[in-house]
């Protein structure tokens, strides 16, 4: 399952959760306000769980990157340097859509 739908069941799970809880405190059924309000905060969770591991995942792209661009400068290989720059870019930003 890729991140994305992992955000997007997340989403859904809170939304649930969101209106499960204010039809609890519409009817004035506690039980069902607090099971709304735990199913709101397992999809919040889920989502920060989907959102951090594609900020590793960028983390790990954008080293990769440097790492190659570096490589690429010091044996004058300018094809290599600018393929590392791009993957280094590229961790970037994900990991700055992910925050």
């Amino acid at each position: 399952m890729s991140n994305a739908s992992k955000r997007g069941e997340g989403a859904a799970e809170e939304l649930g959760g969101k209106l499960k809880k204010g039809v609890g405190k519409l009817i004035g059924n506690e039980q069902m306000e607090a099971e709304g309000r735990a199913k709101e905060l397992k999809g919040k969770a889920e989502q920060e769980t989907a959102k951090a591991s594609e900020r590793t995942k960028g983390k790990l792209e954008e080293v990769a990157g440097a790492v190659k661009n570096r490589i690429g400068k010091v044996i004058d290989n300018e094809q290599m340097a600018a393929e590392g720059k791009a993957k280094e870019l590229k961790g970037e930003a994900r990991q700055e859509a992910n925050r």
